[in-house]
C-alpha cells in the first residue's frame, strides 16, 4: 500500500513537471513564432528595400542621363557664345566690307553721297582688310562710279587674283544691276568656265538663285540653262550615279525626322522589347507629313515682287554676307553646338544630324549635291525660295526615287510580330486581337509558377517525422519513467513533446506562407492581365496610327509628280534652250 502511495506521489510530481514543461515549451513555441513572424517581416522589408533601391537606381540612372544632357546643352550654349565672339574678333572687320557693298550701290542710285566719299571709304576698307577678296572689288566699283577705268582694271585684277570665282560672280550681278547685260553675260560665262560639275564652288547657288528668279535676262538664261544641261548629262553618265542620288536625297529627307512625344504608348515602351523598332518606324511614317508640309510651304510662297535692283541687292547681300571659306571650321562647330542645344543635350542625335548637314559646309561639291543642299538645307546653303523650288523641281526624279526608297525601307522594318514582355512572361501578338489567348497563357504560366512555389513550401521530411516520431519517443520516455530510469524517461518525453510541438508549429507556418504565396500570385495574375490588355490595346492603336501616317506617303508622291522645273524659272519661256530633265 505504501509502495502504491509512493508510486502515485511520484507520478503526480512527474505529471506536474510535465505540465510545467509543456507550458514552458508552449511559451517557447510562442516566442519562436514571434521570432519567425519578425523574420518574415524583416524579409518582407528587405524585399521592399530591394525594390525601392532598384527603383531608386533607375531614377538615379535617369537623373544622371538627364544631367549629362543638361551639362552638354549648357556647355554648348557657352561654346556658342565663345565661337561667336571669336568669329567677331577674327572676321568682324569683314562685316564692315560686306555692309558697305549694297550701301555703295544704293547711294550711287540715289546720288546723295559724294563720289570722293565713296572712294575714300573703299580705299580705307582696302587697307583695313588685307587679303579679303571683296575689298578690291569695292575699290573697282568706286573707280567705275568715278570714271577711273585704269584704277578699276587694276583693282579688278587684284580681286580676280584673290578669288576669281567670287569676283566673277560679284561683277556678273553688279553689271546686271546696272543694266549692262552684255557685261553681265561675260562675267557669268567667265564664272561658269571656271566650274567643274563634280567640284563646284558652293557659291554657285548664287547663279542658280539669279537664274531661278529670272534676274539674269534671256541671254544669260540661255547660257546657264545650257551649262546646267551639260552638267547633268556628264553626271548622269557616271557609273553609280542613280544609287548616289538615292542615298544623297534619302539622307536629306531623313534629316526632317522628328522624335516621338514621350507620353505616347507608355505600356508598349515598358512592356515590349519590340518598342525601339516600333518607335523608329512610326517616326519614319510621321516623316511623310513633315516632308509634305516642308515642300508645300516652299511652293506656296509667292515670288518676290520687288524691283530688279532690290532682288539683285538681296542676292548680292547673300554673296558677300555668307561666310567665307576661312570661316568654315568655326561655322561648322557653331552648327554642331546649335544642334546640341536644339536637341536638349542629345549629342548622339546632334552628331547624326551634323553628319548629314556636313555637305552644306563643304567648299566644293558636285552639282547635284548643290541642288540637294539648296532644297533641303537652305539655312546652311543660303538658298532663296526660288532656288529651293527650282532645285526640287529639277531633281524631282531623284527625289521621288529616294523618297520611295525611304518609304520602302521603313516598311521593311515593320515587325510582323510584336513582343509582349510582362515580368518573366514573354509572348507575341500580330495586331493585338489575341488577348484571350495571351491572358490564358499568362494565367497558365502564373499557375505553374504558383504550383512550383507551393510545392517548395511544404514540411520537410524531418518536420513530418516529428509528429509520429515525437509521439513514439514520448511514449518510450513515459514507459522508461515508470519502469526503469525516470530521468532519461523524462528527457525522452520532453524531446517527444518538443518534436510534436515543432511539427504543428512548422505546419502552421507553412500554411500561412502558402496563403501568402497564393495571395501574391493572385495579385500577379490580376496586375499582369491588366498590363497585357493595356499593352494589346496600344498595339491596336499603334497599328492604326502607323497605317494612317504611312498612307500619307502617296500625297508626297502625287505632289512631286505635278511639278516641273520650267514652272519655277521665271522668263524661261524667253530662252532659246530648255533644260532637259528627262533622265
Amino acid at each position: 500500500m505504501a509502495d502504491y502511495a509512493i508510486s502515485y506521489a511520484n507520478l503526480s510530481a512527474i505529471e506536474s513537471s510535465l505540465s510545467k514543461i509543456n507550458k514552458n515549451l508552449g511559451a517557447l513555441n510562442g516566442n519562436l513564432e514571434v521570432i519567425d513572424n519578425n523574420v518574415d517581416r524583416v524579409n518582407d522589408n528587405v524585399k521592399v528595400v530591394y525594390d525601392e533601391v532598384e527603383a531608386l537606381a533607375n531614377e538615379f540612372r535617369n537623373f544622371v542621363q538627364l544631367q549629362i544632357r543638361a551639362n552638354a546643352k549648357s556647355n554648348s550654349q557657352q561654346r556658342l557664345i565663345q565661337i561667336r565672339q571669336e568669329m567677331e574678333k577674327r572676321f568682324g572687320h569683314y562685316d564692315i566690307v560686306r555692309r558697305t557693298t549694297t550701301g555703295i550701290l544704293q547711294a550711287d542710285d540715289l546720288g546723295i553721297v559724294k563720289k570722293d566719299t565713296i572712294s575714300n571709304a573703299t580705299e580705307e576698307l582696302m587697307i583695313s582688310t588685307p587679303g579679303y577678296w571683296l575689298a578690291p572689288c569695292l575699290v573697282a566699283l568706286a573707280a567705275r562710279i568715278n570714271d577711273q577705268p585704269d584704277l578699276a582694271e587694276k583693282a579688278l585684277r587684284e580681286g580676280i587674283k584673290r578669288n576669281d570665282e567670287k569676283t566673277s560672280l560679284f561683277w556678273a550681278l553688279v553689271c546686271r544691276r546696272a543694266g549692262r547685260k552684255s557685261a553681265a553675260l561675260k562675267w557669268t560665262q567667265r564664272y561658269l568656265a571656271n566650274q567643274d560639275e563634280e567640284n563646284l564652288d558652293r557659291k554657285t547657288v548664287i547663279i542658280l538663285d539669279a537664274f531661278a528668279s529670272g534676274l539674269l535676262g534671256s541671254d544669260s538664261e540661255g547660257v546657264v540653262s545650257k551649262q546646267i544641261g551639260e552638267w547633268l548629262e556628264h553626271l548622269t553618265d557616271k557609273a553609280g550615279f542613280v544609287e548616289q542620288q538615292t542615298q544623297q536625297w534619302s539622307d536629306a529627307i531623313n534629316l526632317k525626322r522628328k522624335p516621338l512625344e514621350y507620353n505616347n504608348y507608355t505600356y508598349l515602351r515598358k512592356y515590349s522589347k519590340t518598342w525601339p523598332a516600333l518607335e523608329d518606324i512610326l517616326e519614319g511614317a510621321m516623316l511623310h507629313a513633315e516632308i509634305l508640309d516642308y515642300f508645300t510651304a516652299i511652293f506656296e510662297q509667292e515670288s518676290s515682287t520687288d524691283s530688279l535692283k532690290a532682288q539683285l541687292d538681296e542676292i548680292l547681300t547673300s554673296l558677300v554676307s555668307e561666310f567665307d571659306d576661312e570661316e568654315i571650321p568655326l561655322r561648322k562647330e557653331e552648327k554642331y553646338n546649335q544642334f546640341v542645344v536644339d536637341f536638349d543635350g542629345d549629342e548622339d542625335r546632334a552628331r547624326q544630324h551634323m553628319a548629314i548637314e556636313q555637305t552644306a559646309f563643304e567648299e566644293h561639291k558636285d552639282f547635284t549635291q548643290l541642288l540637294t543642299d539648296a532644297a533641303m538645307k537652305p539655312e546652311s546653303s543660303h538658298a532663296s525660295v526660288s532656288t529651293q523650288k527650282f532645285a526640287i523641281a529639277l531633281s524631282k526624279e531623284w527625289v521621288s526615287n529616294a523618297y520611295n526608297d525611304v518609304v520602302a525601307q521603313n516598311r521593311m522594318k515593320v515587325p510582323h510580330k510584336i513582343k509582349i514582355n510582362v515580368d518573366n512572361f514573354n509572348d507575341e501578338t500580330t495586331d493585338g486581337r489575341n488577348e484571350t489567348e495571351l491572358v490564358n497563357k499568362f494565367k497558365a504560366q502564373v499557375d505553374q509558377e504558383e504550383a512550383s512555389a507551393l510545392a517548395k513550401c511544404v514540411l520537410s521530411g524531418f518536420e513530418n517525422f516529428c509528429l509520429w516520431g515525437g509521439i513514439a519517443i514520448g511514449v518510450i520516455g513515459l514507459i522508461m519513467m515508470i519502469a526503469s530510469n525516470a530521468f532519461l524517461g523524462l528527457i525522452a518525453m520532453i524531446a517527444g513533446v518538443g518534436m510534436v510541438i515543432n511539427h504543428f508549429s512548422k505546419k502552421k507556418k507553412v500554411e500561412a506562407n502558402r496563403q501568402i504565396i497564393s495571395s501574391q500570385f493572385e495579385q500577379k495574375r490580376k496586375n499582369g492581365t491588366q498590363i497585357i490588355r493595356a499593352t494589346l490595346a496600344e498595339v491596336v492603336d499603334f497599328r492604326a496610327e502607323f497605317a494612317e501616317k504611312d498612307s500619307e506617303s502617296q500625297k508626297v508622291i502625287d505632289f512631286l509628280e505635278q511639278i516641273s522645273p520650267e514652272q519655277y524659272v521665271r522668263k524661261l519661256a524667253d530662252s532659246n534652250r530648255r533644260i532637259n530633265v528627262s533622265r
